[in-house]
């Protein structure tokens, strides 16, 4: 074991009611905006195949350029109101919204910048009307912060001399004013969402990670900060030297969900984000951009995913440069909410079944309460995403489980299955409508087996 000041506290994973209610929520919204929105990809009439958000850099603009950005961000279609609505209506328990991303630019008037929305036409404290367009519908609010800024001259990627020390200790000096200064704004936010914290000059700086996470969680009593803020002594992120996780759950999964048969995941709480397009976070208006484009089906199905591993998936939308968002991407959420209307049981609320082996057709999930109380639930989720060409479902009991019932989720239908043996059942696959569906389960203890069993050369019996 490695000694280390600056590593995983001693506390191990959270239980209290503000992390028990993000871990139930699973499903939230990420909203990446800034200026980046209104060039949405293209400079000087050539469009640059990478995300939007990193267009300054991207495309070498100085940062008296991209400043001049700032008169255009006029706020003609920013109706948080609406943003938020469709993130009810999609189902979406929190949202997780950017506060300044890597350009440097605050959605809230800093006290410690001019490169705020105070030098906007409109002056206004963006961040704080959607903050209360959220809260207004009961969803909860984390807040989005880069640690990289490209704006602020005293940002270094790496300490390579004495002058780069002072420096990024004056650029540290910033960024702990605006944290804190958002956490005395903004008290009634549920957590932080870190970023940007990659370059060796964060990695070598794992005491300010820790204080900083410890100072705000002062500030805000329950607050969840996820892990990308920490580094340790050694420069080790997420996970310290010891290999416990930093922060209080893992967030490392970006754009992509660990194995679906991978249940060590589950030991501790975990996040994944992920965009609708595979190729920014922010609006980009590009033909480039609409190639990766995900539909309802593929959103469902990552978050049954998520949720069957014990995660939470935070769904990425970039709304444009006026503020609207993309009548795409409020298609998408209705058609996402739809789903989420008959079929949410199986996701809010709910985790990993124990027990239950990954069928390879779908996903299980089931009540957390069961899994954290190790009671056996009665009523398992089966998620169903991929309808085999035989047209029929093998479902594998766990031992000491029997199947006593099943039935579709959103009409409440009864479906009539077979009793292979004590192990196994079979049903007819659900009808393909072009979205998941979810299968109730109702299970109960099963009866002490009798008999003979034919023997299986390729596993030991029991």
């Amino acid at each position: 074991m490695i000694e280390l000041r600056y590593g995983a506290g001693p506390e191990g994973r959270r239980q209290d009611p503000t992390m028990r209610a993000f871990r139930a929520d699973r499903f939230g919204q990420f909203v990446h905006w800034g200026l980046y929105a209104i060039p949405a990809g293209t400079w000087q009439g050539r469009t640059i195949e990478f995300a939007a958000e990193f267009l300054m850099h991207s495309a070498h603009v100085s940062r008296e350029e991209w400043g001049a950005l700032a008169a255009d961000f006029t706020l003609e279609g920013f109706d948080p109101a609406e943003w938020a609505r469709t993130a009810k209506r999609m189902g979406a328990r929190y949202a997780t919204i950017t506060t300044k991303h890597h350009d440097g630019f605050c959605l809230w008037p800093s006290a410690y910048t001019d490169f705020s929305v105070a030098a906007t036409p409109s002056g206004r404290d963006v961040l704080g009307e959607i903050l209360d367009a959220y809260r207004a519908e009961g969803l909860a609010t984390h807040l989005y912060y880069s640690v990289l800024d490209w704006h602020h001259p005293d940002w270094r990627y790496a300490i390579e001399s004495d002058d780069d020390r002072v420096a990024f200790d004056r650029y540290l000096d910033f960024a702990t004013n605006q944290l804190l200064e958002l956490a005395e704004r903004y008290p009634q936010v549920r957590g932080f969402w870190f970023d940007g914290t990659w370059d060796e000059s964060v990695k070598a700086n794992g005491r300010w990670t820790h204080e900083i996470e410890q100072r705000l969680k002062q500030r805000i009593p329950g607050a969840i900060v996820n892990s990308r803020l920490r580094a340790d002594d050694r420069g080790a992120r997420h996970f310290d030297s010891n290999g416990a996780l930093m922060g209080d759950y893992e967030s490392g999964y970006e754009r992509r969900l660990p194995a679906p048969w991978d249940r060590s995941v589950a030991v501790h709480d975990w996040e994944a984000c992920a965009t609708l397009t595979q190729a920014s976070w922010g609006f980009h208006d590009s033909a480039w951009a609409e190639r990766g484009r995900k539909t309802p089906a593929q959103v469902v199905e990552q978050l049954a995913q998520t949720v069957s591993l014990g995660g939470n998936l935070l769904l990425n939308f970039g709304p444009r440069g006026d503020g609207s968002l993309a009548p795409v991407e409020v298609a998408l959420a209705d058609e996402v909410g739809a789903w989420m209307a008959m079929n949410g049981a199986a996701v809010h609320g709910g985790g990993p079944a124990e027990g239950w082996d990954y069928p390879g057709w779908g996903f299980y999930t089931m009540p957390l309460q069961a899994e954290e109380s190790a009671e056996r639930s009665a009523l398992v989720h089966a998620i169903v995403t991929r309808i085999p060409v035989s047209g029929i479902l093998t479902i594998a009991l766990p031992p000491g489980v029997a199947l006593r019932g099943v039935r579709a989720l959103d009409d409440d239908t009864a479906v009539s299955f077979t009793e292979l043996d004590a192990h196994t059942a079979q049903l007819a696959a659900p009808a393909a409508t072009g979205m998941p569906t979810v299968l109730a389960l109702e299970i109960a203890p099963a009866d002490p087996e009798s008999g003979l069993r034919e023997p299986n050369p390729d596993v030991a019996l029991v």
